[in-house]
């Protein structure tokens, strides 16, 4: 019995109950969200607050908060789904809360009543929450005071429209938000380093590739494509002056070579390998060279001096910059894909990527010790974050975080913005100036009153274009008069569609809003995938969406 092996452990009910996401963001990305603690501060209608936490509550986040003064009310069963006729009456975020607990039991759910306006003044009430969603309409100070709050906290805030068949959200991130774990495509992840190979690959192409002119049928036809491609271009630079192809021209000419070199008389099944081997010329002869954006986060002041405070992420990129500059590539990251090659050959071709691999790592780590040293830091970066850095150098990413404006100051914006996004800053600036009656402070959103209709859309359109003027003058090249008609034409159509919904929401709209905002939390808290930098409109009426730096 000493010599069975251990059963074999299946799926805990917890990895089986969110296997689908873990497939996505993994268990570092899972304990990030379960550490989350959200606040929703829900205003106007509410619909896509809701529906956003409802994206949230179900992929497990640890803990939320409804901050919402409003009680249910007939227009509220219209349009939300979480609230019913039982509820008349009651608070909004008490029973949206309880609603929502519902959905999954491992998720915290707390609400709070009082008004924005009163709660925000108590101390340290913005403390316990680890990002803030603030839904529309929300007056300007107030928005100041979320915003002075996320950045000393460095808490991200997001910021939501959902009016008639548009909607809008702006993203508020700290200063630097850097993100490692970015998933690129994985046809952009493979870097096979052909055009600057080690010695122990060169090797390793050379011991299959020897005499393989006499070799056997079914030897040939299972040469790992890697090292066919190594073999030939070492050929090709003893009769081009030691240079390997360095144009569309150069390599169309060496694809041929290999396609040449296939054996068409192969009875052993064909050739595939050679075939992988033309297929990937063009992919893989490329220099491994890091993008301009990797380059400028190596230049970045974060990066270039390493304090005593400096966030794990730059101490790291510090160290590959370091690498980068000794070797002038990043580290190997030592993937390799699937090809056709017996299991011997590509498990010693994967050994030789990976040994690679881990002794860049072991470089950059010694690199990230050394810079923990002489910046005296008192906390040791983990390993594990080391590696996970150097296998995606090449693709890292770093989103500098810019306030949002409700009401835009001259300078805030530049020329090319959306008109969508225009006419919504119009809506924030009437909005911030017009009270409900009977509501004292409460905002009144443009069209909430019938008789007011077509004052309001003249007012929401006229500083719309007002807008798009000042932007006109702030450009820093000159604007077509037709690009200017066409930017005026679309916000006199869109503030009349906006104003006409009255600051209602649509539940269709609210709910499709809401999956897009909860999917660029997500990216927020994982600091997985790139988020929305910094605005996205959704357009309902022709069902598109756009985003852009406001």
């Amino acid at each position: 019995m000493a010599d069975l092996p251990p059963p074999v452990q299946g799926p805990t009910a917890k990895e089986k109950k969110y296997d689908r996401q873990l497939r996505l963001w993994g268990a570092t990305g899972q304990m990030a969200l379960e550490n989350s603690h959200i606040l929703l501060i829900n205003s106007g209608p509410g619909v896509v607050g809701l529906e956003t936490l409802k994206n949230l509550v179900l992929p497990g986040i640890g803990h939320f908060t409804i901050q919402d003064s409003q009680v249910v009310d007939e227009t509220d069963l219209g349009v939300n789904f979480f609230l019913e006729e039982q509820h008349l009456g009651g608070f909004r975020a008490e029973h949206a809360c309880n609603l929502l607990k519902e959905l999954n039991p491992d998720v915290q759910g707390s609400f709070i009543t009082e008004p924005l306006e009163s709660w925000l003044t108590q101390p340290d009430s913005l403390k316990p929450y680890t990002l803030i969603l603030a839904i529309a309409p929300v007056r300007p100070e107030l928005l100041t005071q979320l915003q002075a709050h996320a950045d000393q906290a460095l808490a991200p805030l997001f910021y939501v429209h959902s009016v008639g068949f548009y909607s809008h959200f702006s993203v508020y991130l700290p200063p630097a938000f850097p993100i490692v774990d970015t998933h690129p495509s994985p046809e952009t992840t493979t870097d096979l380093r052909l055009l600057k190979p080690w010695p122990e690959l060169l090797e390793y192409a050379q011991q299959k590739t020897k005499n393989h002119e006499n070799m056997a049928a079914d030897d040939h036809g299972h040469i790992p494509y890697i090292a066919v491609l190594l073999h030939y271009l070492e050929e090709w630079k003893k009769e081009h002056n030691g240079e390997a192809p360095q144009n569309y021209k150069d390599k169309t000419a060496f694809r041929d070579l290999v396609k040449q070199a296939t054996r068409t008389d192969n009875p052993e099944g064909g050739e595939e390998n050679f075939e992988e081997a033309v297929s990937a010329v063009l992919r893989s002869l490329n220099p491994p060279e890091p993008s301009s954006t990797v380059k400028e986060i190596f230049k970045a002041p974060e990066c270039v001096l390493i304090r005593e405070n400096s966030a794990p992420f730059w101490v790291i990129a510090h160290a590959i910059g370091l690498f980068y500059t000794k070797y002038g590539v990043l580290p190997v990251p030592g993937a390799v894909p699937d090809m056709k090659a017996r299991s011997a050959d590509y498990i010693q071709l994967q050994n030789v990527y990976k040994s690679k691999a881990r002794k860049d790592f072991a470089e950059v780590l010694e690199s990230v010790r050394f810079l923990e040293r002489n910046a005296n830091r008192s906390t040791q970066i983990e390993d594990k974050d080391v590696e996970a850095f150097c296998k995606n150098a090449a693709h890292i990413k770093l989103v500098r975080g810019r306030p949002f404006h409700v009401v835009p100051a001259e300078g805030d914006l530049k020329w090319g913005s959306n008109a969508k996004s225009l006419v919504f800053l119009a809506w924030d600036k009437f909005t911030a100036t017009h009270s409900l009656d009977g509501l004292a402070g409460a905002p009144r959103p443009p069209g909430s009153s019938e008789a007011e209709l077509e004052a309001d859309t003249e007012k929401v359109t006229g500083i719309a274009l007002k807008l798009a003027s000042d932007l006109t003058k702030q450009a820093s090249y000159p604007v077509d008069q037709d690009d200017l008609d066409t930017v005026n034409s679309q916000i006199m159509e869109l503030a009349q569609e906006i104003v006409r919904a009255g600051g209602g929401e649509l539940h269709s709209i609210g709910a499709l809003t809401g999956g897009i905002v909860s999917q660029e939390v997500i990216k927020v808290i994982t600091e997985q995938y790139v988020p929305v930098d910094n605005t996205c409109v959704f357009d309902g009426v022709r069902s598109k969406s756009s985003v852009f730096r406001v």
